[in-house]
C-alpha cells in the first residue's frame, strides 16, 4: 500500500522544481516588435513636423489668391495687324432742324397743320387770337400815320421854299435883263444927243441894283439848298423809320398767324385750339426732308481721337455708305460724348428719323503691333496692368503695362509684355486687391 504513495510523491515533486526555473528565464523580443515600439515612441512627433512643413510649403503666400483654371481665360500676346477703327450704333437725325416759336402770345384760334405733315415755306400752321394786341396795333398805326403826315408836311414846306426862291431868282434875272436892255437904249440916245447923262445914270444904277440882287439871291439859294438837302435827308430818314415802325407794328399783328419758315417735315407740333401761348414758346420744329445726318454717342476714352474730317462707313445690309465726321461735341455726359456724321453721297431712300444704323469710324491706318483680345480684363485694370501666367501654368503675377489703341477685337500693348506671354484676359474684378494668383 505504501508503494503507490511513494510513486505518487516522486511523480509530483519533479514538476514543481522545474516550474520555478522557467519563470525566471529572459524572453528575447522580435525585430518587428522593436520597430513597432520605436515607431510609436518617435514617429508621431516626426509626422506632425512633416505635415506642418508640407502645409507651409503648400499654403499660398501673403497677397495670393487661389483660383480654378476653369474660371479664367488665357490668351497669348501676339504680333498681328491692328485695324484702328471704332464700331458704333448711330441714330438717323435730320441734317437741319429749324425751331418754330411763338413771336406773339395769344390763344390758339385755329390749328391748320398736323404733326408729321410735309409743309412748304410760308404755309399757315395755326392762327392765334389776341384782342389786346389788335387794339394796341390799331392805336400805334394811327400814331405813326400822324407822324408820317407831319413828315410829309415838312417835305412840302421845303419844296414850297425851294419854289419861292427859284421864282425870286427868275424875276431877278428878268429884271436885270430888262434893266440892261433899257440902259443900252438910253446910252444910244445919249450918243445921239437925245438923252442926258443924268438920266442915263439912273438906268445904269437900276441895272447894277438888279445885278446885286440877283447875286444875293443866288448866294442865299445856294446856302438854303445845302440846309434844305440836309433837312430833306433827315425827313426821309424819319419817314423811313416811321414806315419801318409801322411794318413792325403790322408784323406783330401778322405774327398771330404762325407760318412755316422753310420746306420740310413738321414735327413736335401738338397745338390744340384754346391753348394759351406766351411770346417765345416753342411750338414745334421743321426737319429737312430727305437730308439726314447720323448722331453717334461715343465712349469718352476716344474723345481725343475722334476729330472733324475722320472717315467712316455705314453698313446698310450689303451696301457700304461713306461718311465723314462733321462735328464733335466736347461735352461729356454719362461717360459719353456725341459726334455728328454726314453722308458723302446722297443718303439712301427710306431712312427715317430715329432709325439705328451700324457704322465704323476709321481712326488710323492698319499697322502691325503686339495685341491681346479686347475684353473684360481691360475694364478693371484700365489697361495699366495684366496677370502674366508662369511657365508652369500654376501661378500668375500682376505686371505693369501700357496699352494703346483698341478696337472691338484687339487691344494694342505698347510696353510691359512680350510676344508669346500668356495673359489672363477674363475679368479682374475679383483680383483688384491681389498681385499673385495660384492656379489649380
Amino acid at each position: 500500500m505504501n508503494h503507490p504513495v511513494s510513486g505518487s510523491t516522486a511523480t509530483t515533486g519533479k514538476p514543481h522544481s522545474q516550474s520555478g526555473a522557467a519563470m525566471d528565464r529572459a524572453v528575447v523580443p522580435s525585430v518587428r516588435k522593436v520597430l513597432v515600439r520605436r515607431a510609436v515612441r518617435y514617429g508621431s512627433p516626426l509626422a506632425v513636423i512633416l505635415l506642418a512643413w508640407a502645409g507651409w510649403q503648400l499654403a499660398p503666400a501673403s497677397g495670393t489668391l487661389s483660383i480654378q483654371r476653369d474660371q479664367i481665360s488665357i490668351a497669348a500676346v501676339q504680333s498681328a495687324p491692328f485695324l484702328d477703327y471704332l464700331p458704333l450704333r448711330a441714330t438717323v437725325a435730320p441734317l437741319n432742324v429749324t425751331f418754330i416759336n411763338a413771336v406773339q402770345g395769344g390763344e390758339v384760334a385755329e390749328v391748320v397743320a398736323r404733326d408729321g405733315a410735309l409743309v412748304k415755306k410760308n404755309d399757315v400752321l395755326a392762327r392765334l387770337s389776341n384782342p389786346q394786341l389788335q387794339l394796341d396795333v390799331t392805336s400805334r398805326e394811327a400814331a405813326i400815320a400822324s407822324q408820317l403826315g407831319a413828315v410829309s408836311a415838312q417835305r412840302l414846306t421845303l419844296q414850297q421854299t425851294r419854289t419861292t426862291e427859284e421864282t425870286q431868282l427868275a424875276e431877278a434875272r428878268y429884271n436885270l435883263l430888262k434893266a440892261r436892255h433899257e440902259l443900252s437904249i438910253r446910252e444910244q440916245l445919249r450918243q445921239q444927243g437925245f438923252e442926258s447923262d443924268a438920266n442915263v445914270q439912273s438906268y445904269s444904277d437900276e441895272a447894277d441894283y438888279y445885278a446885286q440882287r440877283l447875286k444875293r439871291l443866288d448866294a442865299a439859294r445856294t446856302q438854303d439848298l445845302r440846309v434844305a438837302d440836309r433837312q430833306e435827308k433827315e425827313i426821309d430818314e424819319e419817314g423811313q423809320r416811321l414806315r419801318s415802325n409801322l411794318e413792325v407794328v403790322e408784323s406783330s399783328l401778322g405774327a398771330l398767324t404762325l407760318r412755316a419758315s422753310l420746306d420740310g417735315r413738321l414735327t413736335n407740333f401738338d397745338l390744340q385750339p384754346g391753348q394759351s401761348l406766351k411770346a417765345g414758346d416753342k411750338i414745334g420744329q421743321i426737319d429737312s426732308e430727305g437730308h439726314y445726318r447720323l448722331d453717334a454717342d461715343i465712349d469718352e476714352f476716344y474723345l481725343g481721337r475722334v476729330a472733324i474730317g475722320e472717315r467712316a462707313q455705314a453698313d446698310l445690309g450689303d451696301v457700304k455708305i461713306p461718311l465723314t465726321v462733321t462735328r464733335v461735341h466736347p461735352q461729356v455726359t454719362n461717360g459719353q460724348f456725341r459726334a455728328e456724321l454726314t453722308f458723302d453721297t446722297p443718303p439712301p431712300a427710306g431712312l427715317r428719323r430715329g432709325e439705328s444704323i451700324d457704322i465704323r469710324i476709321t481712326l488710323g491706318e492698319t499697322h502691325r503691333a503686339l495685341v491681346l483680345p479686347n475684353g473684360a480684363w481691360l475694364e478693371a485694370s484700365g489697361g495699366a496692368s495684366a496677370f502674366v501666367v508662369a511657365a508652369n501654368g500654376r501661378s500668375a503675377d500682376r505686371v505693369a503695362i501700357t496699352s494703346g489703341r483698341r478696337n472691338p477685337e484687339q487691344a494694342e500693348i505698347t510696353s510691359g509684355l512680350h510676344e508669346g506671354d500668356q495673359v489672363i484676359v477674363s475679368s479682374y474684378n475679383s483680383y483688384k486687391n491681389f498681385n499673385h494668383l495660384a492656379i489649380h
